[in-house]
C-alpha cells in the first residue's frame, strides 16, 4: 500500500511538471520579427514597391499569431490551455492592433480618394480579421484568420504587379495621421488601464474643452479607478502584445512613409516612439506581474509598462502634428 501510494505521489508530481513545462513552452512570447521583415523588403530592392513593407509586416505579425508556440490559444476549451490566460491576453493586444491597421488598409492607404473604389481583397481580408476571437467553431477565428491572410497576400502580389492597377498603397501624409490618431487612442486606453493598478481618484475630464459639450447621461465629477487584482496580468499582457505589434508597424512605416517623414523633418520623431515601445519589450525576470505602490518596495510592472506608453504616445501625438503642418 506504501509503495501504491509512493508511486501515485511521485506519477501526479511528474504528472504537474509536464503540465508546467508544457505551460512555460506556450505561454512564451515570441521574438520580434523586424529583421525578417527588413530581409523580405531588400529582395524587393530592384523593385521597391510602396506599401510592400506594411503589408508584410502585418502579414508575418497575424501569422506568428497563429503560428507561434502553442499555436493561437484565445479559443482553447481544454486544459491546460483554457486556464493559461496571460498568453490570449497577449493575442488580443497583437489582435487589436492588426485590426486597427487592416482597417486602414482598406479605409485609407489603398484608396486614392474618398470617392474611390474598395479594394477587392481588402473587403474580404478586414472582416474575417473581426471574428470573435474565441469563437472556435462554425468558423473557428484561426480559420477566418487564415483567411484574411490569404487575401492580404493576394494584395501584395497585386501591389508588385504592374499590370493589376487597381490594387495600389498611397503613402500620404493624411492616410498616415489618421491611422496614428487611432493608434493614440489605443495608446491612451492602455496607459490609462495600466496606471488604475494601484487605484486612483480621478477627475471626469469627458467634456472639457468644449462649454457646449454634452453627454448621454450623467457622470460623477470625480470617481475612484482600480483594476481588479485578478486582471493586472491581463492588462499587462494585453498592453505588450498590442506595442510588440505596433513596434512591427512602425517600423514598416519608417520605410514605406520615409519621403514622406523626410519632408516634414519627423522620420526622428517615429524613431523615438519606436525607441519607447522597444522598452515595453525588455524581458520579464519576475515569475508574475508584481503589483508594489509606486514607491513602495516592490516594483509595479504596470506602471513601468504605462510609463513606456505614456512616452511613446506623447511623441507619437508630436508626430500627428508634424504630419498635419504643410
Amino acid at each position: 500500500m506504501n509503495n501504491r501510494s509512493a508511486i501515485g505521489a511521485v506519477s501526479v508530481a511528474i504528472l504537474l511538471f509536464v503540465l508546467w513545462l508544457l505551460s512555460w513552452w506556450v505561454s512564451r512570447e515570441p521574438a520580434l520579427l523586424i529583421e525578417e521583415i527588413q530581409q523580405s523588403t531588400r529582395q524587393q530592392e530592384g523593385n521597391k514597391v510602396v506599401g510592400y513593407t506594411t503589408t508584410t509586416a502585418l502579414i508575418r505579425v497575424t501569422e506568428t499569431l497563429l503560428n507561434k508556440s502553442g499555436g493561437y490559444m484565445s479559443n482553447d476549451v481544454l486544459p491546460p490551455f483554457s486556464v493559461l490566460d496571460n498568453m490570449p491576453a497577449w493575442e488580443f493586444g497583437v489582435l487589436e492592433m492588426s485590426r486597427d491597421l487592416v482597417l486602414a488598409f482598406r479605409k485609407d492607404f489603398s484608396r486614392s480618394q474618398s470617392q474611390s473604389a474598395e479594394n477587392v481583397f481588402l473587403k474580404i481580408a478586414q472582416p474575417q480579421l473581426n471574428i470573435d476571437h474565441r469563437s472556435w467553431v462554425l468558423p473557428s477565428a484561426e480559420s477566418e484568420y487564415r483567411k484574411a491572410i490569404g487575401q492580404l497576400y493576394l494584395y501584395r502580389s497585386a501591389l508588385v504587379d504592374p499590370k493589376k492597377t487597381d490594387s495600389q498603397f498611397y503613402a500620404r501624409a493624411d492616410n498616415l495621421r489618421d491611422w496614428l490618431k487611432n493608434v493614440e487612442k489605443r495608446l491612451g486606453s492602455y496607459s490609462q488601464r495600466l496606471s488604475a493598478s494601484v487605484g486612483q481618484e480621478r477627475f471626469n475630464t469627458d467634456l472639457a474643452g468644449d462649454a457646449t459639450a454634452r453627454q448621454s447621461t450623467f457622470s460623477p465629477d470625480k470617481r475612484v479607478v482600480k483594476t481588479s487584482w485578478w486582471k493586472l496580468d491581463d492588462e499587462f499582457y494585453e498592453a505588450r502584445g498590442a506595442t510588440w505589434a505596433l513596434l512591427h508597424y512602425l517600423k514598416a512605416i519608417e520605410v514605406d512613409f520615409a519621403d514622406v517623414l523626410a519632408r516634414r523633418n519627423a522620420m526622428v520623431s517615429l524613431q523615438q516612439i519606436i525607441r519607447e515601445l522597444e522598452a515595453t519589450q525588455q524581458p520579464i525576470w519576475s515569475p508574475m506581474v508584481l503589483n508594489g505602490s509606486g514607491f513602495g518596495v516592490l516594483a509595479n510592472h504596470s506602471l513601468v509598462m504605462a510609463n513606456y506608453i505614456s512616452r511613446a504616445n506623447a511623441a507619437l501625438i508630436d508626430l500627428s502634428e508634424l504630419l498635419t503642418q504643410g
